[in-house]
């Protein structure tokens, strides 16, 4: 452990400031400042002798959590990383995205703040990015295997990264004009910048991985090339297809999914040209009165992103009931507590609704100009209109946040022939292996809709069946197995 008695010298969680927010709203910076190193070896050394780290069991990683706890409180930054580096790939995403289910199970978290865990891990990341310890892996010998991975977000590239280091070809298709998924164009600047994408990607690159952008796989490349190019086939194309609202008035022009609206905003971010000669991207929120419906983090990413580019005013509608300040009795430790949280978003203004229901969009000249909406209780496990709560609120432009409901079925998949489980993703095994022989699924493609943490660790485990798929066995990692099996 770090200090026996860490956790009774320092009971006070520290985390790094935000910068002002007159000040973030200029730009498209990360919102943090730098955290001292001295406070951040006081919080590494509140990671107790607890017998048994719940911490583990909340990350699906398996991350050494207390190991690299105590490796930066002695400030063996190196020795630190190469432990976070043998069960994460990328800790400079999850450093930055991750809602730390470590932390809710954090034994400290009991009864005090726990552990800044998630801290620890992107000042060691960081640190050895800076310190040049982040250099390629090469194998130590080819086996004569390609592999196709479609899809570059966290699942994908960790698939990747794990293949070519276990001495296969891989190369990696991705339909859009950059590497990343969403990490790229989905996660605004002011979250992670992409600088952190692209010196992961090179050193990726170094080691052999191939990647080819602007293709789409069962178009641009055919399945039946696919299959025929390559001795195994990793399906990371995430669960694409966003969830709507299919009310009157939706046909409007000015209601859009956020994932139209965030990566026109990321490209801007990075100097791509797609601004107008005011300035502004095609889709944008400058003097817009703003409606975000879906209360989760997409619908705080779409909130700060109105903020900087000039909203006149923002609202954001959540149909749940305000959550409790401190965690509800229904998700007590360790499981990951339902609580009210603050985003830094949140902190730059816009106005939260909870319990609201939007049940019309109402428009002139086939403009959106607002909608109606009222608020809703839960009765019986149904959403129940309360009645005499209904109001219109002006809107220019909507921005529907819901989440996603599975992957993209045309052009790859259905061509595939592929089978889907109850809730529509691709059903697999515990092999991660499709009913399509030779073909494997990761992440959000097979899993729905989760958590960046579950993508990589899904990526990794995969890569690991991939391997033994194709060798008869695996020196690689597999944290994980699927969560559903496939429909047979």
């Amino acid at each position: 452990m770090a200090d026996p008695q860490g956790f009774l010298k320092h009971n006070s969680r520290e985390l790094p400031v935000r910068r002002p927010v007159p000040l973030r709203l200029l730009d498209w910076n990360e919102v943090y400042k730098p955290f001292d190193g001295a406070t951040l070896r006081k919080q590494a050394s509140r990671c107790m002798d607890c017998g048994i780290p719940f911490c583990h069991n909340g990350c699906p990683l398996g991350n050494l959590i207390p190991e690299w706890n105590t490796l930066a409180y002695k400030d063996r930054w190196h020795d630190g990383i190469e432990r976070l580096h043998a069960t994460n790939n990328f800790p400079e995403f999850t450093g930055r995205l991750c809602p730390a289910p470590c932390e809710a199970s954090c034994v400290l978290g009991i009864n005090q703040d726990p552990v800044t865990i998630k801290q620890v891990e992107v000042e060691l990341i960081d640190k050895a990015f800076d310190e040049g310890w982040v250099s390629p892996q090469h194998p130590t010998k080819l086996t004569g295997k390609k592999i196709a991975v479609v899809g570059s977000g966290p699942a994908g590239l960790a698939t990747a990264q794990q293949l070519t280091r276990g001495g296969h070809t891989v190369t990696v298709f991705e339909r859009a004009d950059r590497i990343g998924g969403l990490l790229r164009y989905g996660i605004p600047e002011f979250k992670m910048e992409k600088r952190h994408i692209d010196r992961r990607l090179a050193q990726m690159n170094a080691e052999g991985t191939v990647f080819k952008t602007g293709v789409n796989v069962g178009v641009d490349v055919t399945v039946e090339q696919l299959r025929e190019d390559f001795d195994a086939v990793v399906l990371a194309n995430g669960a694409t297809v966003w969830r709507d609202l299919p009310i009157p008035g939706r046909e409007l022009d000015g209601i859009h999914q956020a994932m139209e609206f965030l990566p026109w905003a990321n490209r801007a971010a990075v100097g791509d040209d797609v601004l107008d000669e005011n300035g502004l991207p095609p889709l944008h929120a400058k003097d817009k009165k703003v409606v975000i419906i879906g209360g989760g983090d997409t619908g705080a990413d779409c909130l700060g992103t109105s903020l900087r580019q000039g909203a006149e005013i923002v609202h954001q509608f959540e149909i749940m009931p305000t959550p409790p300040r401190e965690r509800a009795e229904s998700t007590p430790w360790p499981t990951y507590p339902l609580m009210y949280r603050i985003s830094s978003a949140h902190e730059e203004g816009g106005e939260r609704k909870f319990s609201v229901s939007t049940e019309e969009f109402v428009g002139e000249d086939g403009k959106v100009t607002g909608l109606k909406a009222y608020e809703v209780k839960m009765e019986g496990g149904r959403f129940e209109k309360v009645e005499g709560t209904d109001f219109t609120l002006e809107a220019d432009l909507v921005l529907l946040a819901m989440g996603f409901v599975g992957p993209q079925r045309d052009d790859l998949l259905d061509k595939l022939g592929v089978e889907y489980n109850e809730r529509g993703n691709v059903a697999r095994g515990d092999d991660f292996q499709s009913t399509v022989p030779g073909v494997f699924v990761a992440g959000d493609a097979g899993r729905g809709q989760s958590l960046i943490v579950w993508a990589i660790a899904e990526g990794r485990s995969a890569a690991a069946a991939v391997d033994r798929f194709l060798m008869g066995d695996t020196a690689l990692p597999a944290p994980i197995v699927p969560t559903a099996a496939p429909q047979r």
